[in-house]
């Protein structure tokens, strides 16, 4: 079991003022490359692992939003980290 949970909403800023979804798509895409098991909710996604690869998937994210040409990003987050491990099934279960 993943020791870390992570949800993040970013919000980048765009170059001219236009829609930033294609952009939350492209850091969404880094999350699904990266593996990890997670959930895009409507105003964030959640991932499950270890905290240092999530963080790395947070860098990259921000890399990618960059090299899109966002030229600011601010994300939002939430950690919860257990050394017993958490997993968003076992914290939703009752709710399902």
């Amino acid at each position: 079991m993943a020791s870390t949970l992570l949800s993040i909403q970013v919000i980048p800023k765009t170059p001219n003022g236009e829609n930033s979804y294609p952009y939350v798509d492209r850091a969404i895409e880094v999350i699904q490359q990266s593996g990890l098991k997670y959930q895009v909710n409507p105003l964030d996604t959640t991932m499950e692992g270890e905290l240092e690869e999530l963080l790395e998937v947070v860098r990259k994210m921000h890399e990618v939003l960059v090299e899109a040409g966002s030229p600011s990003i601010i994300s939002q987050i939430k950690i919860a980290h257990s050394p017993n491990g958490f997993s968003m099934d076992t914290l939703t279960e009752k709710y399902r």
